[in-house]
């Protein structure tokens, strides 16, 4: 039998471990900074066109390399910070390994230009798919200087597999967000397609976080602050009104080193129990300090998953951290010593007549007669006022209600609801629960209804009935408003922009961050253009839909699920009977935008069934 095992020539094995460790230009960034960082850096300058394509350049002004140490730096295993297996288990550093120059040098065109601050002259080195092109001496400042072109040039079917620029740059923003939030005493920038992104002066890390997040977050931050002989916690917690509905401000550092660890992110979301909205997630930017013999930070290629030696001690540290914090700051509940909680005492002379209670009986009185139409001084919620609710069916005219059956989807995974059972009139018997749900008795059983699923479904098809029977015209401001996004927002927002104009708005590209709202779909009233913004840029982060297919449907489940009722919301019963007609005039009442139930049907055999 012929022998077949051989070894892989150096240039195809670096491939290899760059599909690890390098996998969208983020990556070598994150890389490339990390070693400028551990080179001692004050000032790190990140320069990229074409999302990290065409150019990713990282300039630092640390200590820099000599001749021989530039050329060693590409080869495999290379390393100046590990000497022993043991030291493995003492890491101080950040880039360790030794694999990232290898492997960025095997996917793309690398040029170093390099001096060491005890030299008078540096070193230039050209690099092609780890093939040594050129090396020779040039004049440079101190510190090193590299430019990264043409990444994945060699390898056509990865460079295929990145996504849109837009989406590339995002990551390198979050990367961005993670290095320079463990290290705010250095001076970073990025600057993407000659515009500056972000100038983060040396500054302390709630003004690091400002810098990253906006203006918004500084009055919402919260110190957490612990210190055991197990883990050392500082930094910052947002307080639960400033909580998003979705994950991108939550941020753990073990040793100064990001990482990613759910059961700590479940030991802050427990602190925050009983505070927060419902599906809301709290920002938080947590330090943890912990012997760097107990963790391993070298189980992942990318070294943000760390484990820790006494995890559920930590847990505990961190959560009563948390819990304290926000009882410090008086934003966990806690009991009011100030409120007179003393009962008057009627004082009674001698003379006093004592009399037996009595009650009064009005036998005339009928409990129905006050749930007439007629009888109810307000008509509406203010939320589905917003909306003009009132001209319900003249919006709607040319859709038909399907009473007769519900669409073909929803009786595949739910209960066919017969609307023949319903019969919404003035003696309609309602019962709101929780303030979240409403209780309708029909003539199969029991019928709940999600109140805040319902309204979202309601204004989703009211929004979408405007945004798509006519060209909407934008109706001007008489003051534009002037919203700063954070970063990563600001990039999602000149991504949409175009598709958010033709539905109406009029969005216009301010610069630095920021966008000028001069005007919003004529038809819609009384809503905030912030918080509408906000929510979509949210929906489209953790939802993200071709804009080019489906731009009026995203934008009216964005608008409807920033304007619908919340929980908690108490409705009478003219609310509640306006609510269930109106959600049954929808085409789908079953299921809310995101595809949630809305409606529940327990019938008189699961009643009688569980009262046996």
């Amino acid at each position: 039998m012929p022998d077949i095992i051989q070894l892989l020539p150096d240039s195809v094995a670096n491939q290899i471990a760059a599909g690890e460790v390098i996998q969208r230009p983020a990556s070598l960034i994150k890389e490339l900074v990390e070693n400028a960082i551990d080179a001692g850096s004050t000032k790190i300058s990140i320069i990229v066109k074409d999302a990290g394509r065409t150019l990713v350049q990282i300039i630092d002004n640390g200590n820099g390399m000599s001749e021989t140490d530039a050329r060693m730096s590409f080869e495999r295993h290379a390393t100046s910070k590990i000497r022993q297996a043991n030291d493995l288990f003492a890491i101080q550093t950040l880039g360790f390994r030794g694999e990232a120059l290898a492997s960025i040098a095997a996917v793309a065109e690398v040029t170093l230009k390099t001096r060491h601050k005890l030299n008078e002259i540096g070193t230039e080195i050209n690099i092609n798919g780890s093939e040594l092109i050129s090396q020779e001496a040039v004049s440079c400042p101190v510190g090193s200087n590299f430019s990264v072109r043409n990444l994945f040039y060699n390898i056509p079917a990865r460079r295929k597999f990145l996504k849109t620029n837009n989406t590339e740059f995002r990551h390198i923003i979050t990367e961005l967000q993670r290095i320079s939030l463990c290290f705010p005493g250095i001076d970073f920038s990025l600057i993407h397609n000659s515009t500056e992104i972000y100038n983060l002066p040396s500054e302390n890390l709630r003004q690091r976080v400002v810098k990253l997040f906006g203006k918004a977050i500084n009055q919402n931050l919260v110190d957490i602050k612990a210190e055991t002989s197990i883990v050392k916690i500082h930094g910052l917690v947002c307080k639960p009104e400033y909580a998003k509905k979705t994950f991108g401000e939550q941020f753990f550092f073990a040793n100064n080193r990001f990482m990613k660890h759910n059961y700590f992110h479940k030991a802050v979301m427990t602190a925050f129990n009983k505070l927060l909205p419902a599906n809301a997630v709290p920002s938080y930017f947590i330090f943890l300090d912990v012997d760097t013999e107990k963790l391993d930070v070298n189980i992942h290629p990318t070294k943000t998953e760390i484990k820790f030696e006494d995890e559920q001690s930590v847990w505990q540290i961190l959560h009563s951290a948390v819990r304290e914090s926000l009882g410090k700051f008086n934003i966990a509940p806690a009991i009011d010593f100030e409120t007179d909680t003393s009962i008057e005492i009627p004082v009674f002379s001698k003379n006093t007549e004592i009399k037996s209670p009595s009650i009064s009986i009005n036998s005339n009185y009928n409990p129905f007669e006050n749930d007439k139409p007629g009888n109810h001084s307000s008509k509406f919620s203010p939320s589905l006022q917003k909306a003009n609710l009132s001209n319900w069916e003249t919006i709607y005219q040319g859709f038909e209600k399907k009473e007769e059956s519900l669409d073909q989807e929803s009786t595949e995974t739910q209960k066919t609801i017969e609307l023949t059972d319903i019969n919404i009139n003035n003696t309609q018997i309602f019962i709101q629960l929780k303030n979240k749900y409403i209780i309708v008795p029909v003539k199969s059983g029991m019928m709940i209804i999600d109140q805040k699923r319902a309204h979202e479904r309601i204004l989703f098809e009211y929004y979408l009935a405007l945004l798509t029977s006519e060209h909407e015209a934008a109706q001007a401001e008489l003051y534009p408003q002037t919203i700063e996004l954070s970063a990563d927002n600001y990039v999602i927002m000149k991504e949409i922009l175009e598709e958010i104009n033709k539905v109406g708005f009029d969005i216009r590209d301010f610069g630095n961050n920021t966008i000028v709202v001069n005007g919003y779909p004529s038809r819609i009233k009384n809503f905030n253009p912030k918080e509408v913004i906000e929510k979509i840029l949210e929906d489209y982060k953790s939802k993200p839909t071709n804009m080019q297919i489906s731009a009026k449907e995203q934008m009216a489940r964005s608008l409807s699920k920033a304007s619908a009722i919340n929980y908690g919301r108490a409705l009478n019963i003219e609310e509640i009977r306006q609510l269930v007609d109106l959600l049954f005039a929808c085409s789908n009442p079953n299921y809310s935008p995101d595809g949630k139930p809305v409606i529940s049907i327990m019938n008189i055999e699961e009643i009688e069934k569980r009262l046996k």
